[in-house]
């Protein structure tokens, strides 16, 4: 063998190894995620996912590869919350996702120190996860899903759609601020609508809820609002057809209600969190720490109509609101 093709063949198999131990050594990232609310085989829980693995793919994080995703579904029961959120932190992750309040605060049980990008939370100074919303502090940070506001616009929403309803059934979680934020932005423009209000507890059994809800049905010209909880979410499909069992016009917190069969939502555009969220967990990442990334709110709100719906509660929706709405189901 010629020298020249002795020394190719020496460089060739030591840059081979090299480059072989480079590729394997690269640091595997791990980010845990405690998703609250929704069930993991639940239509709404694959877009999410989805939209957070797509982005963070974008920024250069594919799992199997420089990346491991460790999950865990809490549902809406702050017990196993707990213990999920315990589990995750054993793991060491670097980064953990959380959706829904309770899973925020199950998580800042289990750790002070590992970071958390948390959704779909709506009130996080509030609820002590954060000192204020331009600089967090502490191990949290992330994106809140509306002010407790939008309560007068789905009030709104349900005139307008029914402008026959003189009563509202309210349901509503009132052992969480946001719930109680909800009612009270309902109940201050209530008069100005002319509905006379009612409370239904979420936390009650499904049972308790539909005999609550079945009582305040049997007087006319009554209609429902079901305010934003985790509780809510994990109860969707059962809550949507209360609704139509008992004929009532009802407005749903987010646009994922109505293709199920909910008749009109409005509220944030829930994938569009997932997105940003992958976006903080990157910069987290990459050295950043949630103490320093300001708590955003949501900017995309949409409106979704289910004209099939309306036509089974004998109304006809305007031809404005069709007009307005992001999503219309046929």
């Amino acid at each position: 063998m010629k020298r020249r093709e002795f020394i190719t063949l020496i460089g060739s198999a030591t840059a081979w190894p090299l480059a072989a131990r480079a590729q394997q050594s690269e640091r595997v990232r791990r980010v845990g995620w405690l998703a609250g609310g929704l069930a993991q085989d639940d239509p709404e829980s694959r877009v999410r996912n989805d939209a957070f693995l797509k982005t963070l793919q974008e920024l250069g994080w594919i799992v199997g590869h420089n990346l491991q995703i460790d999950y865990r579904w809490g549902g809406a029961n702050p017990d196993i919350a707990l213990k999920q959120a315990a589990e995750l932190i054993a793991l060491a992750p670097d980064v953990v996702l959380a959706t829904a309040s309770h899973s925020v605060h199950a998580l800042k049980q289990a750790s002070s120190t590992v970071p958390i990008v948390f959704v779909q939370v709506p009130d996080p100074v509030g609820a002590g996860f954060v000192d204020n919303l331009a600089r967090p502090g502490g191990n949290a940070t992330g994106f809140t899903s509306f002010e407790y506001a939008i309560g007068s616009k789905w009030l709104e929403l349900l005139k307008e759609i029914a402008p026959a309803v003189k009563r509202a059934a309210v349901l509503r979680d009132a052992t969480n601020p946001a719930g109680i934020g909800q009612w009270g932005a309902i109940q201050s423009v209530a008069p100005s609508f002319g509905v006379e209000l009612s409370a239904v507890n979420m936390r009650a059994e499904t049972g308790e809820i539909e005999h609550a809800v079945a009582a305040f049905a049997r007087q006319p010209n009554s209609g429902l609002i079901l305010t934003a909880s985790a509780n809510a979410a994990a109860r969707r499909d059962a809550l949507i057809v209360m609704a139509a069992r008992y004929n009532l016009p009802a407005v749903y917190p987010y646009t994922y209600y109505a293709p199920s069969g909910g008749l009109i939502s409005y509220g944030p555009d829930t994938i569009d969190q997932y997105r940003r969220a992958a976006g903080y967990v990157d910069r987290i990442l990459k050295g950043e720490k949630p103490a320093d990334l300001p708590v955003q709110a949501a900017t995309k709100y949409n409106l979704a109509i289910n004209l099939k719906t309306a036509k089974a509660l004998g109304l006809t929706v305007p031809a404005t609101l069709v007009a307005r709405a992001d999503e219309v189901i046929e």
